[in-house]
């Protein structure tokens, strides 16, 4: 993968840079050792990595505004960075860039559990969200696998989903207002409390911009009261083809589930042997969860059980108990980690029509023997949110691109059958060069005339979510024009 070119004049200023975001901020809040700073030179795409010119780690909004009027006075791009987990390199620095680090801002600001609401920092984690106010019998819905590390600012840059989106929503549709500080330290408040605020649904366009337009430092989101009951089933089948089939049955039944997931077999013995959740012996298995009164989800499941009875599974198995339901759950959270101790891996996003769901996966592992590399199969399959894990050695020469050749052939068969190059996780780097595959020229313009609006020097976050030569050149030019 190409990667951008540093401005070697804002690096010859580094010092006089770092000096100023001091005295704007304070020295306690600006690394700019190597070694330290070094830290920040990647995140969970971590194959690609680069040092930045510093990184500033201010605790309120206040101090952000002041971070980036001094870059935007001093033409340095920023990269907002919440918790490091993504897995597209949407916070990769550049050489010549400042890490603006949000990890400091994490409080809970204001919680009203009678307009079922709360607002956070956008440092704080998503999984502490729902901490905050889990006595109160309320729960924020979006769980990304990353949930108790990934902080809400990136949730929001990224547009997260989760095992529960299929029911609830992605951060989206949970997001009812932001404070966003843009490029020469102006705040704006977008969105609200109510969250149908008047005029022009900017909330929308920053909500999944991936750190391209502001920084957004708080959130309002919207909690919900926790469901009556909650059961998950797994059913496990002899192909990933069936599996797929059988999803693409239940959802067309109208049958709506808190969530469906899926695994095949090099990851569920992968998990099995992390977290011992006591797993079948197929070669994929579903988690099915309904939720809702005792009646209701005993009747949701006899549905699913008729429906899946249809694909001959080799188990169909109930959770009987909480501790059993834990474990369900604690092996797919798992996933991740488990299939990261068989080697290094790329993790890909492409979102299918869930009808396409068989054919997609055949042909996954058609490319995968194609190419002598293995894939295996975890996602999200109630919306069709694939991520294939594309296993590698890092150290080996020629790997690398490799991978990047099979990930490329996957998400183009993606948007070929009608669906997306990324669910959840962004374009960044991984994702930029690809763009031309799902968009026409015409479409990637009007994306860059937004840009051009919130941030006319293409300071924040630069390198990203554009093919590359194409974001260079718009930068150049419009730096040129100022």
């Amino acid at each position: 993968m190409q990667m951008p070119l540093p401005d070697s004049a804002v690096i010859a200023r580094r010092g006089a840079v770092v000096a100023r975001l001091r005295r704007a901020v304070g020295a306690g809040t600006v690394i700019d050792d190597p070694v330290e700073a070094r830290a920040y030179e990647c995140d969970a795409l971590s194959v690609y990595r680069c040092p930045p010119l510093a990184v500033a780690l201010p605790t309120t909004t206040a101090e952000v505004a002041a971070v980036l009027r001094v870059c935007h006075d001093e033409r340095v791009p920023v990269v907002p960075r919440g918790a490091g987990t993504s897995l597209a390199g949407g916070s990769m620095p550049t050489a010549d860039a400042v890490v603006l680090g949000l990890a400091r801002l994490n409080a809970v600001l204001e919680v009203d559990y009678g307009d079922r609401l709360i607002r956070v920092q956008a440092g704080r984690t998503n999984l502490s969200v729902s901490g905050a106010v889990d006595d109160a019998g309320f729960f924020y819905a979006p769980d990304p696998s990353s949930q108790l590390a990934c902080a809400i600012g990136g949730n929001i840059g990224m547009n997260s989903g989760g095992a529960h989106c299929l029911k609830y929503g992605v951060t989206t549709n949970n997001l009812l207002g932001a404070t966003v500080v843009l490029i020469d330290g102006t705040v704006v408040e977008l969105g609200g409390p109510m969250g149908e605020a008047p005029g022009l649904d900017l909330l929308g366009v920053i909500c999944g911009s991936e750190g391209q337009l502001g920084v957004v430092t708080e959130a309002t989101l919207r909690i919900l009261p926790k469901p009556a009951g909650a059961r998950p089933v797994l059913i496990g089948f002899d192909s990933s083809e069936t599996a797929g089939a059988c999803v693409a049955a239940i959802i067309r039944a109208g049958v709506l589930p808190v969530a469906i997931e899926f695994m095949d077999r090099p990851c569920i013995v992968a998990t099995e042997n992390f977290a011992h959740p006591g797993y079948p012996d197929c070669e994929a298995l579903l988690i099915v969860e309904v939720e809702g009164t005792p009646p209701e989800i005993d009747e949701q499941l006899a549905l699913i059980r008729d429906i899946a009875l249809r694909f001959a599974p080799v188990e169909f198995r109930e959770s009987k108990s909480e501790d059993e339901s834990r474990r369900i759950w604690l092996g797919r959270k798992s996933a991740f980690g488990a299939m990261g101790q068989r080697g290094d891996y790329m993790c890909l996003d492409g979102t299918i029509p869930v009808s396409a769901l068989p054919q997609v996966l055949r042909r996954i592992a058609e490319m995968s023997d194609a190419a002598g590399l293995p894939v295996a199969n975890v996602f999200h399959a109630g919306d069709g949110n694939m991520h294939p894990l594309i296993i590698f050695d890092a150290n080996r020469p020629g790997d690398l691109e490799r991978v990047e050749a099979l990930g490329a052939d996957i998400l183009r068969l993606c948007v070929e059958v009608g669906g997306c190059l990324t669910g959840e996780h962004g374009v960044g780097v991984e994702k930029r060069d690809l763009m031309g595959a799902q968009f026409s020229d015409t479409d990637m313009q009007a994306q860059m005339r937004v840009k051009d609006v919130f941030d006319p020097l293409w300071l924040l976050n630069a390198a990203k979510v554009f093919p590359l030569a194409t974001s260079a050149s718009r930068r150049e030019g419009r730096r040129n024009a100022a």
